[in-house]
């Protein structure tokens, strides 16, 4: 049964807040689904007067407002809750479980009754009511010391995320015997899990299980949105299902054009299925762009229209297994309207049979068109990547060198001082990786990158697969391509310098004004 008066305390309560992020200062005013959920979870009681449901499984794809949800929920506890509340929000990285404390903290600053209410020591991510001892606390996957809490409410923040299962089994197992109430608040969207054994993927199917009746637990409740695997995922009835926040903390615009980039790119397609439409995505690696785009882009202007022109070279090395890369990678200036990039590799001479046979492709043809250089011996000699590195010092204005600092020392030692000073390291993961493949991923689709024609640049090209998390990052995955990616991985490290240090100029800046005369 429900007791109205209990489900309305928390909704009421929130309702007196204002919203953070793109809407701060803003009343928050809960949507209908949002009512539904915190209606039932709060007012459906037992007999005996108690809370029914003790877990609250909610699935929603990002940006539909599930963080400022449950920051609301836990202002209302530790405000309203008994005397000695312990309020926990949990997540698998502490950054993440700071995300709610941090919603709960600005609503705390834009609210006189609260602030006069709670003291924030952030010092500690910590939030006290010294009137009744109840407080909130962050703990991440990342702390060991979980043993010994008694907690009155544990919020799950973004469970898919969890790598292990420790921190869901220590919060949830037994802690909650000595509270008359425990309340364990899971809000997540879908997660990224092919071998289906996270506890992420656990608990959603648990939750799945009590929704649709196959399992019968009283003490849930759950509201999952998200599209079936078999719908039209370009149907905006779909987009709707699975967001009940579209139209009002969503633009549907927004979603109309990351579906029309959905379209042209499987790791967009992925990103749209994962975090818009809420779907498990079953491959955690996938390929990157489509090879049409590389033949789209490909041009035949000629080498000597680069010459002096201001450029960020990429470098990917190596030894022995894969190839090493440069890429020449020219911002729009003056001369051409476009960015511009060339492809330079090299394999050991030794191992090149070898590795036509692995890799089914000819590099010796390769070699005798100019598109690879086989250096003498078992490994890459890389006095011959030094001497192509002198070579771009005579023939272009580098600004920087992009690379991987592995192995950088060695190449450093063989320039000199003067060359090795223009070097800026480029991590290979993802804050390293995904500025430059977001930028080159919008040049390509959108035409704006050109290149001469380069088959092995082609291959490897569409040889690139990639990660990525639920942030909409990526990374190239040199350990789970197939085949040789090399001097694209080269690529990608130039367009992560140019994109941190080109400086941001109008194309008139760039190649000056033009005569219609």
């Amino acid at each position: 049964m429900i007791d109205k008066a209990r489900a309305s305390e928390p909704i009421e309560f929130i309702q007196l807040l204002k919203l953070v992020g793109d809407f701060t200062g803003k009343p928050f005013i809960l949507q209908p689904w949002q009512q539904e959920v915190i209606w039932n979870v709060y007012g459906e009681v037992n007999d005996d007067g108690r809370r029914r449901y003790r877990y609250l499984y909610l699935e929603v794809p990002k940006k539909n407002g599930k963080t400022p949800t449950v920051a609301g929920l836990g202002l209302y506890h530790v405000t309203c809750d008994p005397p000695g509340g312990e309020i926990y929000c949990c997540a698998a990285e502490r950054d993440q479980a700071s995300q709610t404390y941090n919603y709960m903290k600005s609503m705390i600053e834009q609210s006189p009754e609260l602030s006069a209410v709670l003291r924030v020591v952030d010092s500690k991510r910590e939030i006290h009511n010294d009137a009744t001892g109840t407080f909130v606390k962050v703990l991440s996957a990342e702390a060991y010391s979980k043993h010994g809490k008694a907690p009155s409410v544990v919020i799950f923040d973004e469970l898919h995320a969890f790598q292990k299962r420790d921190l869901w089994d220590i919060m949830t197992f037994g802690t909650g015997s000595a509270r008359k109430e425990p309340l364990y608040l899971t809000i997540t969207t879908a997660g990224d899990d092919p071998d289906k054994k996270s506890i992420g993927w656990e608990i959603h199917e648990y939750a799945r299980k009590v929704r649709d009746g196959e399992f019968v637990d009283p003490t849930w409740y759950v509201k999952i949105y998200g599209a079936p695997d078999d719908a039209d995922i370009y149907d905006e009835k779909t987009w709707f299902d699975a967001n009940p926040s579209l139209g009002v903390a969503i633009d549907i615009e927004t979603v109309r054009q990351e579906a029309l980039a959905s379209r042209n790119s499987p790791a967009s397609e992925k990103l749209f299925r994962w975090l818009r439409l809420n779907q498990w995505v079953q491959l955690k690696r996938i390929g990157w762009l489509p090879i049409t785009q590389w033949d789209k882009t490909t041009r035949d202007w000629q080498p000597s229209e680069l010459l002096k022109k201001r450029c960020y070279v990429g470098i990917d090395l190596a030894r022995t297994v894969d190839l090493a890369g440069a890429a020449p990678l020219f911002p729009p200036q003056e001369g051409f309207d476009d960015w511009r990039f060339a492809l330079d590799a090299w394999i050991p001479e030794n191992r090149m049979r070898e590795k036509m046979t692995r890799d089914k492709v000819n590099y010796g043809a390769w070699e005798k068109r100019g598109f690879i250089k086989a250096t003498p011996g078992d490994v890459i000699d890389y006095s011959f990547v030094a001497a192509k590195i002198r070579e771009y010092e005579s023939l272009y204005n580098v600004v920087h060198y992009c690379s991987d600092p592995w192995h950088l020392e060695i190449l450093k030692q063989l320039l000199g001082p003067d060359i090795a000073a223009k070097f800026i390291d480029i991590s290979q993961d993802w804050k390293g990786h995904t500025p430059g493949m977001n930028e080159l991923e919008r040049l390509f689709m959108s035409e704006q990158i050109s290149h001469m024609e380069n088959p092995l640049g082609r291959w490897c090209f569409g040889n690139v697969v990639i990660a990525t998390d639920g942030n909409e990052n990526m990374k190239a995955m040199k350990n789970k391509s197939t085949d040789r990616i090399d001097p694209i991985v080269a690529l990608i490290n130039a367009m992560s310098g140019a994109v941190r240090l080109e400086q941001k100029r109008s194309i008139y800046e760039l190649r000056g004004m033009r005569s219609l005369a």
